[in-house]
């Protein structure tokens, strides 16, 4: 397998990369438990535009040559960020909840095509996503379906910890909310 390469990009040099990972969104979240269809991506793409422009938006790009075969982004939570209240089954303490637009990086993506799975790659996108990075925390979601429990287990193996069942927007699944300290 050829080496694995990887791509930083930030704020708004995020946005003019949809184009180079937009193929493996679609791939990927083509498979169970997303079975995402074109209205999908479109809804991903318009939401993805809006993200580029949060502050300290980053992307990770992994390329295997010229073929992007993982990624990940997120951004820094503002201060009235809707994150901790969509948390369906835990009501947190007001001093965890609070955000200053700095405190805690969300991870929005953290994807990998399938024959790069099991490899490296989402370790590698998500170490370089996090390096140098200034929070206290970050926090992330994932699927709670058996299809995503490799990627539960990683998350866990990174040090993230489940704090509760998230549902994000009014026909969003549920996802587990994971939080790892970082200082």
């Amino acid at each position: 397998m050829p080496e694995i390469r990887f791509e930083h990009h930030e704020g708004q040099d995020a946005a003019t990369q949809l184009d180079a990972f937009l193929p493996a969104y679609e791939e990927i979240y083509a498979e169970p438990p997303y079975l995402e269809g074109p209205r999908d991506v479109a809804e991903f793409i318009d939401h993805y535009q809006v993200h580029t422009r949060r502050p300290g938006m980053r992307l990770v790009l992994a390329q295997d040559a010229q073929e992007v075969v993982g990624f990940t982004y997120g951004y820094y939570l503002a201060p009235d960020t809707r994150w901790w209240r969509n948390l369906q089954d835990v009501t947190l303490p007001q001093e965890f909840v609070e955000e200053d637009g700095r405190r805690t990086f969300a991870v929005l993506e953290l994807a990998v095509r399938k024959p790069w799975r099991r490899q490296g790659v989402a370790a590698g996108l998500h170490t370089v996503l996090l390096n140098g990075l200034d929070a206290e925390r970050v926090t992330l979601t994932v699927r709670p379906e058996p299809e995503a429990s490799a990627a539960r287990s990683a998350y866990l193996s990174w040090g993230y910890r489940k704090l509760g069942i998230s549902h994000p927007w009014e026909d969003a699944p549920l996802y587990e909310c994971m939080v790892r300290e970082l200082r």
